[in-house]
């Protein structure tokens, strides 16, 4: 699967248009992590055990909208986007969407 955030995937044309797929997870903090947090909060640097959480859940996001675009039949997705929201209290959604097509 060819991921790109640019319209198109340079050197290839799009002969077939999916449209939209997307991939998601709602990840909840962890109360270890949040111990850490606040003492780095307090000495300062890389809150790391957030930045595992976040890396994790965008790789699972974006293994999630590429098995919706391969049930498709693509094999590229362009104009990929990240968002972010809050679920509930210590709850964060992790969603990526982009453009499904088949390019040559």
């Amino acid at each position: 699967m060819i991921l790109s955030n640019i319209e198109t995937i340079p050197g290839r044309n799009i002969v077939r248009h999916f449209g939209l797929v997307s991939g998601s997870t709602v990840r909840a903090k962890h109360i270890g992590r949040d111990f850490m947090a606040g003492l780095k909060n307090i000495v300062g640097g890389e809150l790391s055990g957030y930045t595992e959480l976040l890396t994790e859940s965008r790789r699972q996001a974006t293994g999630r909208m590429i098995a919706e675009a391969e049930a498709l039949g693509a094999n590229a997705i362009v104009n990929i986007r990240f968002a972010t929201s809050s679920v509930a209290q210590g709850a964060s959604e992790i969603y990526v969407y982009g453009t499904a097509v088949f390019v040559e």
